[in-house]
């Protein structure tokens, strides 16, 4: 499986790349690979503040829906509306194309207190 070094991860699997205080977020290769084929990305908390490890949106794939954590606490500012007509980039370039949101976050110290490819690495296996 690849996790990418340049990227952090959460035990819900979630991961997070952040620039400045924009992170991008989404769901790892394990996640996709656990659900299947997603069928539809529900995200409706655009310019809503939440925090670390709240509900930002759902993902349903053929068999079962999953609800999505917040990495870290902040504002939804961007939504990937590819995934509306093409959902299953979440499956094929999870860490690319397949992004979910974008958020402006609250304390960018924060993902760094979050796993490392390494570490999530060992948690999945």
């Amino acid at each position: 499986m690849n996790f990418p070094a340049n990227l952090r991860y959460t035990k819900d699997h979630e991961w997070i790349s952040l620039e400045g205080n924009v992170a991008t977020i989404g769901i790892t290769e394990f996640a996709q690979g656990e659900l299947g084929d997603i069928v539809y990305v529900d995200v409706n908390t655009i310019g809503k503040t939440l925090h670390a490890e709240e509900v930002f949106g759902t993902v349903e794939a053929v068999k079962t829906v999953s609800d999505l954590f917040l990495p870290v606490a902040g504002t939804i500012t961007e939504v990937n509306t590819t995934l509306e007509k093409a959902p299953e980039l979440v499956n094929n370039d999870p860490y690319g194309e397949g992004w979910m949101i974008k958020m402006t976050v609250v304390n960018p110290a924060d993902v760094e207190e979050l796993l490392s490819s390494e570490a999530y690495a060992a948690i999945v296996g």
